[in-house]
């Protein structure tokens, strides 16, 4: 019995050594392992997960872009970051993101007036990461802008997609260019031309816009345009006397920028020729908000568009939450500020609109000037046809009926 229970003993020994010794091999492994009833996290993100992300922009845009996505990436080193970068301008997004939404990049570049399209097509994300906040820093016409019945779709990138107008102060003064009918005075007076795209939808509306018409949509996104009303006959009726004006010039952009500071001494355009045109003129550059013109005898104030350039992200992207931080970053007041230190573009941000800077820009302060008299640029694709023809008629000198020329406009615009 004795020998049986010293057996005994001497077996539960070994076998209490043998369990204490593998213990801390047994809660080393435990660490290692997920919580109970929590889903185990993948290999990779270890040590931070790889995002990878698609970031479409123009080719101007190519390397500040790179410089703003690795700065992104610095600050959040949580993650490994991989960006590919393709060249897409904003004009092209629409119809390269239609082609294949699937390859399409998660975040890009586009011109407010795509944001219907695009959200017809599914292509958005609402914004909802930090939705207050970014609605509060910039300005409220870029938010209505990025925003369809109500939804932010997008986020404010710059606020310069609009136009003004340029001029020669050597031919013209600051009281000149207040009015149509002053700068036509003053070059016809000089021998000089006047310029403006008038067969070009987006100029031509400055007319009728400012005359109190309609260019818009309802609510269930069809456009509303009343340039046929007696307002539209009206300032119809002012386009007409400008191109028969023996100072009035058409043509593109190329036409302005080529022109400007030799025959023509004043013209309608954006930010994108304003460097150019600085280089042309120097020290007699000049930029004011569009002039009054002369509409059933009284002075009117022309308006235009307030067009802005949004980032959008993707609804396909593997990565939603991340492509919308790195779309929040890319727009954000400092990325504003360095898209204008280095390609001049005109911020949304309101607080980097008012630096010094931004502020001291003549281009930036007539387009800030203009926007008080623009409107948002809700327009559907079915606008821009007839709006050119009718333009291009008046620009050849048309006598055709003008109310017969504006219900066709109207009704090819409106067409369902």
């Amino acid at each position: 019995m004795k020998k049986f229970v010293s057996l005994f003993l001497a077996f539960a020994l070994i076998a209490c050594l043998c369990a204490c010794g593998t213990q801390p091999a047994q809660t080393q492994q435990s660490e290692q392992q997920p919580a109970q009833n929590e889903p185990a996290a993948p290999a990779e993100e270890a040590a931070g997960e790889t995002i990878r992300l698609k970031v479409w922009g123009s080719q101007s845009d190519q390397e500040l872009l790179k410089e703003l996505c690795e700065a992104f990436a610095a600050g959040h080193p949580e993650n490994t970051w991989e960006f590919e970068y393709g060249v897409v301008g904003e004009d092209d997004a629409q119809a390269r993101y239609l082609e294949d939404p699937a390859a399409a990049a998660d975040v890009f570049s586009f011109p407010d007036d795509q944001l219907i399209i695009l959200v017809q097509a599914d292509a958005l994300y609402e914004v909802t990461r930090n939705h207050d906040e970014i609605a509060a820093a910039n300005t409220a016409g870029t938010i209505d802008a990025a925003s369809c019945n109500g939804v932010l779709y997008g986020y404010p990138m710059t606020a310069d997609n609009g136009y003004y107008l340029y001029y020669d102060k050597s031919v013209l003064t600051e009281d000149d260019v207040k009015t149509l009918d002053g700068i036509l005075a003053a070059a016809n007076s000089a021998g000089k031309q006047v310029h403006m795209d008038v067969s070009n939808g987006w100029y031509l509306a400055s007319f009728f816009l400012g005359n109190g018409c309609q260019l818009t949509l309802d609510a269930d996104g069809n456009q509303i345009c009343d340039f046929n009303n007696a307002n539209g006959l009206a300032a119809a009726e002012a386009v007409r006397a400008f191109c028969n004006n023996p100072a009035f010039i058409t043509g593109d952009d190329s036409v302005l920028q080529g022109g400007i500071g030799d025959n023509i001494c004043a013209g309608v355009s954006g930010p994108w020729v304003s460097a150019s045109i600085k280089e042309k003129l120097g020290e007699n550059f000049g930029a004011a908000k569009l002039p009054t013109f002369t509409c059933s005898g009284q002075q009117v104030q022309m308006g235009s568009f307030l067009g802005c350039k949004l980032l959008g992200v993707n609804t396909q992207t593997r990565h939603p939450v991340e492509a919308m931080m790195l779309a929040e970053y890319l727009t954000n007041e400092q990325a504003q500020l360095r898209r204008f230190e280095v390609l001049g573009y005109g911020p949304s941000n309101i607080k980097a609109a008012a630096s010094p800077s931004v502020a001291a820009d003549p281009a930036l302060t007539a387009l800030a000037e203009q926007s008080r008299f623009a409107i948002s640029q809700h327009v559907l694709g079915q606008y821009w046809t007839p709006a050119e023809a009718f333009g291009a008629e008046l620009e050849a000198h048309s006598e055709g009926d003008l109310q017969r020329m504006l219900d066709q406009l109207v009704e090819q615009a409106t067409a369902k």
